[in-house]
């Protein structure tokens, strides 16, 4: 679509009950990123109240009926996505904005390939939209759905603003406090109301537009050093403020006059439940003594046993837990309703009925969205007979859609099994894929830093996580790298792995698998958005990349990845070298501040006083020549050492810490697995903790 352009969904597709949108970019350095925000205005073009604005720490509106899902990486950089169950979509809702805003001084214009995709509920896409000439603005609205004669529509927008998102929200209506001094002072992080009160504890969380800087998703260790305030850094409201037009034009520079004021929020809060991180003392007389779960596990002894429990108990938690099952079923085009979970269901095919492992029901207005669920434990994959014997059935019985549950991670462009879709039915199936790690970290996000609607509900989430976690439950997301691990080794040792050997792609798209799922699991520890980095030319087909990177590890014999954690100031990059065994975890700071090069210097290693002896700290200069390294325990005595002899401008510097590589292709504790989920762990607690603050 063109900017300004409109289109019904009706004319599109039948499965426009529940649509998906996402937001696209790139950035050449791997950092850029943006957050997502969506307004519900009635007919006056206003929102209802401040909570139909949602965003970061808001992330349900409109009854259930929009939902934001959250990042996911692309071949083109990250996409950020949005359910829509339009049916659902309260009748005083005349339009849905869908919008953007980044913070820090940064502006759209710094990113690339900025686009929106709108798919419906069966994953196919409906429509695109790419966004140009947005150079100076730190707030975008990409596009809008609105009803009209009935009907859903949707217009191609790409309107900038130069006041950011407070600016916009002002714009729509959402309220805003004035006082500068109390908005700083909510953006230092919620309040807790009890925090050894066990699972009944209940944090006052900003889960409305109260707080532009996501308190709600900052770890209790971390918020007294955590990020300033986002809507703070914005640029104050130009002339784009209350009861201005929707889509303002980019205002000139202002010229000089009085200070403008501090840049403001909206003001509302909900409470939300969420559990202590510090466990109350125990009651048992010794260690000894096994806490009563809810889910046990101790009587699991075949996989059979491992996968009907598993899915039993994870169904029955999102039947209980709204926010929990909305969260995982919501991409996958389900309507925002009530939900029933079964279990071992039998359904006629041929001879032989079948049994799915689950069914899900969605019943909304009178009307049902239906998923069977097929699950696998420990290191099961999923068999391309099972899952093809439930699509026909679905498409057969008319329902929308197959799940599969596993330890796998899906990759874009490769799916997990091929199946046959008879493109001569009028019903379409779609089938997704969940990983057992993705189900453990939305738990971690809902109880630990987003929050939940009652203390019964928080409860129940840590029981479900107390059972995935658990060594015996099969549930440990990906856990092995496959057949073609040690050939690809043994190749690499003796140089005879060739450009194109196949088991080299295995051994890459594994890789890719591996640090998808560091991320996931870093990001639910940790309550912010943590993703992986992939600088690759927009458009490019995923295989063909995966294949050039397979080609690059026969040649050279080291896997690189990079991962970008909200609020550190560079991405960090992990590099495993299978000829020396050695892992690296490394990152690249940049060299902002004021005073002398000594003093910068002095400044980073004074920083630095807590973090490992043998942390490597490079000096990155101006140019293609490379600057003088050290340990830090060298380097704590002499400062000065880190200075270009030449005198060479610093640009930056590089922080890296060595360890050695598991040799096993699973996750035992000699494993590569494992060493790598080490080997960030310990570059995140004992280093990027202490340079997550940009300036040196």
């Amino acid at each position: 679509m063109v900017k300004g352009a409109n289109i019904g969904l009706a004319a599109l597709s039948e499965n426009i009950g529940s649509v998906v949108v996402s937001l696209g970019w790139s950035s050449p350095t791997g950092e850029g990123d943006a957050d997502v925000s969506v307004l519900l205005l009635d007919a006056d073009g206003k929102v209802r109240s401040d909570v139909d604005f949602c965003f970061y720490n808001n992330p349900v509106a409109g009854e259930g009926s929009v939902q934001l899902l959250g990042k996911t990486p692309t071949a083109d950089g990250d996409e950020d996505r949005i359910s829509f169950d339009l049916d659902a979509v309260p009748a005083e809702v005349d339009k849905v904005v869908v919008a953007a805003s980044r913070y820090g001084g940064s502006r759209f214009g710094e990113l690339d390939g900025l686009r929106l995709t709108l798919a419906d509920s069966a994953g196919d896409g409906l429509v695109r939209f790419t966004v140009q000439d947005v150079d100076e603005v730190s707030a975008l609205i990409f596009g809008e759905l609105y009803r009209r004669a009935g009907e859903w529509k949707f217009r191609a927008v790409g309107q900038g603003y130069a006041s950011g998102l407070a600016g916009l929200a002002t714009d729509y209506g959402v309220d805003i406090d004035d006082d500068a001094e109390q908005s700083g002072a909510e953006a230092e992080g919620p309040t807790p109301d009890a925090v050894d009160s066990g699972p009944d504890a209940v944090e006052r969380t900003a889960t409305g537009p109260d707080a532009l800087e996501r308190p709600a998703r900052v770890p209790a260790q971390s918020r007294d050093g955590g990020a300033a305030d986002r809507a703070a850094a914005e640029p104050a409201a130009g002339p784009a403020g209350a009861g201005a037009p929707p889509a303002p034009a980019v205002p000139a520079p202002a010229a000089s006059g009085p200070v403008p004021k501090p840049a403001r929020r909206p003001r509302t809060a909900k409470k939300k439940v969420t559990l202590p991180r510090t466990a109350r003392k125990s009651l048992a007389d010794n260690d000894t003594w096994r806490t009563a779960r809810l889910f046990p596990v101790s009587a699991l002894k075949s996989d059979r046993e491992r996968e009907t429990r598993a899915t039993s108990v994870v169904l029955s938690v999102m039947a209980q837990v709204p926010e929990f099952g909305r969260r995982l079923t919501a991409g996958f085009g389900a309507p925002a309703g009530r939900m029933e979970t079964f279990t071992e269901v039998a359904l006629a095919h041929g001879e032989t009925p079948r049994r799915p492992d689950g069914v899900i029901r969605v019943e909304r207005a009178g009307k049902l969205w239906t998923a069977l669920v097929e699950t696998k434990t420990n290191g099961n994959g999923l068999r391309a007979d099972q899952v093809q014997a439930y699509m026909d059935i679905a498409a057969r019985r008319g329902y929308e859609a197959v799940i599969t549950l596993s330890n796998d991670v899906a990759l874009e462009g490769s799916p997990l099994v091929d199946v046959r879709i008879d493109r001569r039915r009028k019903h379409k199936v779609a089938l997704w894929h969940l990983s057992w790690a993705e189900v453990v970290h939305q738990a971690q996000m809902l109880i630990r830093h987003e929050g939940v609607g009652n203390a019964a509900h928080a409860w129940l989430l840590q029981e479900l996580l107390q059972y995935l976690q658990h060594e015996n439950s099969g549930c440990h997301g990906f856990q092995n790298m496959g057949a073609a691990w040690v050939p690809v080794r043994r190749g690499i040792d003796e140089e005879t792995l060739c450009q194109g050997d196949a088991r080299a792609l295995e051994v890459i798209e594994n890789w890719e698998r591996l640090v998808r799922q560091v991320c996931l699991r870093l990001g639910g520890e940790l309550g912010q958005k943590v993703l992986p980095v992939q600088r690759a030319r927009r458009g490019s087909d995923p295989g063909a990349r995966r294949t050039e990177l397979a080609d690059r590890l026969c040649e050279q014999g080291r896997l690189n990845a990079e991962i970008r954690i909200e609020g550190t100031p560079g991405v960090l990059g992990i590099t495993a070298d299978l000829r020396t065994g050695k892992l690296r975890t490394s990152i690249e700071i940049p060299a902002e501040g004021t005073g002398y090069p000594l003093a910068r210097a002095k400044r980073l290693v004074r920083r630095l006083s807590d973090a490992p002896a043998d942390l490597h700290i490079e000096t990155l200069v101006d140019g293609c020549g490379a600057g003088p390294r050290g340990t830090l325990e060298r380097l704590r005595p002499e400062p000065a050492d880190l200075l270009p002899k030449d005198g060479a401008q610093i640009t930056g510097f590089r922080l890296s810490l060595f360890k050695g590589m598991g040799n096993g292709r699973g996750s035992a504790e000699t494993g590569f697995i494992r060493s790598v989920d080490d080997a960030v762990d310990r570059f995140h607690a004992q280093v990027l903790t202490h340079v997550e603050a940009p300036a040196l």
